[in-house]
């Protein structure tokens, strides 16, 4: 049995088949981490999600936030415009069964001595923090009252740890960590402006995984939503989305030790960005 983390895929389901094959993937005996942004800007969301949904327990997906940004679309319950990239999954028969699905994955798993998350965590988290807040957020998502806490969910506010922080304070603080965060600045707080390389950054943001007495350092730590940072192995981190969109690379990096990461060439379906 083998465990594959595999990177930002947003709807390029053509090369998660190609890259499977590579692998020689076999669902009766391997399982497939997957670290989020499933869907959107690629060609073939809905595909995705059929495919990663149709695994079953040989699938684990740790939410990101173009998978968010799915499931607040849908909670708007407005007719989909067809230049959206997500028309195809609004506006498909199996939709809601599909966001029942969506919306009761984690932000966060940890199994065979990897943490699994989409963006980043503050370095004011250590593990058991880490847990306790993914599982609130993971709650509200799951409850009844999702609806409202996706409306209420966007905002860059509060963007410093505080264990002050409740209600929907805390819970968009929470959701911003796991699937937003890149850089943080000197005091802690996050920063949601710069998506650039580590190297361009301006001079008071630092990379999350690289913040000073991070308490999350102990954690091995897979992450994607970093398509310009590529593939990153160190600081007890992995990055692994490396642009299959933009016409980069998708990755899937075997579990072991050490792990080992398989890459395929992408076409792309999007002019590559900077950041």
């Amino acid at each position: 049995m083998s465990v594959y983390a595999i990177g930002d895929i947003q709807g390029c389901y053509e090369d998660l088949l190609r890259l499977l094959d590579v692998i020689a993937f076999d669902p009766t005996q391997d399982t497939l981490w997957f670290a989020g942004d499933l869907v959107n800007r690629g060609p073939q969301s809905l595909q995705t999600l059929r495919f990663v949904k149709s695994l079953g327990d040989a699938a684990i997906v740790v939410l990101g936030n173009h998978d968010l940004h799915l499931l607040a679309a849908f909670c708007q319950d407005k007719k989909s415009d067809k230049k959206n990239s997500l028309h195809q999954v609004l506006d498909a028969p199996d939709c809601e069964e599909l966001m029942h699905w969506l919306r009761h994955r984690p932000l966060f798993h940890h199994e065979h001595g990897y943490c699994l998350l989409h963006a980043g965590l503050p370095p004011q988290w250590d593990f058991a923090k880490t847990v306790k807040m993914a599982q609130k957020a993971e709650a509200a998502l799951r409850g009844v009252g999702y609806r409202d806490f996706l409306k209420q969910m966007y905002g860059d506010k509060p963007n410093r740890w505080s264990p002050k922080l409740k209600g929907m304070g805390q819970l968009r603080f929470v959701v911003n960590c796991f699937t937003r965060l890149r850089y943080c600045e000197k005091d802690g707080s996050l920063d949601f402006d710069c998506s650039s390389a580590p190297g361009t950054q301006p001079p008071q943001l630092t990379p999350w995984f690289q913040m000073p007495q991070r308490k999350s350092i102990a954690m091995q730590i897979i992450f994607g939503h970093w398509s310009s940072l590529g593939y990153y192995a160190g600081d007890n981190c992995y990055a692994i989305d490396t642009g299959c969109l933009w016409g980069g690379q998708l990755t899937a990096l075997k579990l072991g030790s050490p792990a080992q990461r398989i890459s395929i060439e992408c076409v792309g379906h999007k002019k590559p960005k900077m950041g």
